[in-house]
């Protein structure tokens, strides 16, 4: 049994997402994070970093349980532990997967999320931080959008690159950009969206913020 400790953002519902498409059992536990939960001891305990999300696998590779934080590292455990599961086998094809997903963890993460704070989280909004982070935002967008002309998901065949960059897409209203702009992006979303699974993680937890 998997526990995931999680909230409902971007990156806890990269995990929930993958915990529903390979099938894994789990006990999800809310880390409110809007009340500083992260911060409680028994959860600095699993995670240092005081970050959601975090697992706990009661077994875990050596038959132990193995606690793990970061999501992207998450995503590649989870793909390991399901048998290789939305992660290409070949070197080739692998590689490119896990260069979408540091793209994702390096880049549409952390401007995403700093577009989110100057154009949400602020009561008085900041025009350099809007208008920064903004066009970086959009620009990650025309990224995404160049690679997803070239091919129908990040690393051809869908994976843990798309699960953990669509999370983050699917507040697009967030970053004041019209899908209609990035057509290959929509087309993208909706498909990823559509698949069951991408609709059971997106509702956990059943909270929002």
């Amino acid at each position: 049994m998997i526990d995931l400790y999680t909230w409902s953002t971007p990156n806890g519902r990269k995990v929930s997402i993958m915990l529903e498409e390979c099938g894994l059992p789990y006990r999800m536990h809310t880390v409110n994070i809007g009340k500083d939960e992260q911060f409680k001891p028994a959860f600095l305990a699993i995670n240092p970093n005081n970050r959601i999300p975090a697992i706990v696998d009661s077994e875990g590779p050596d038959g132990k349980p193995l606690p793990l934080f970061e999501s992207g590292a998450i995503l590649v455990y989870l793909s390991g532990k399901s048998g290789g599961r939305f992660l290409p086998q070949t070197d080739r094809a692998k590689y490119i997967a896990l260069q979408w997903l540091m793209f994702q963890m390096g880049g549409v993460g952390p401007m995403f999320g700093q577009a989110h704070h100057f154009m949400r989280a602020k009561k008085d909004e900041i025009p350099y931080g809007t208008e920064r982070y903004g066009d970086e935002a959009k620009r990650l967008y025309g990224v995404l959008e160049k690679r997803l002309t070239q091919a129908a998901y990040l690393a051809d065949e869908y994976s843990i690159a798309d699960i953990a960059t669509y999370p983050w897409v699917a507040r697009y209203e967030w970053h004041r950009v019209d899908l209609a702009g990035f057509p290959a992006v929509k087309r993208w979303y909706d498909t990823i969206g559509a698949r069951p699974a991408v609709v059971r993680g997106m509702a956990v937890p059943p909270v929002t913020t």
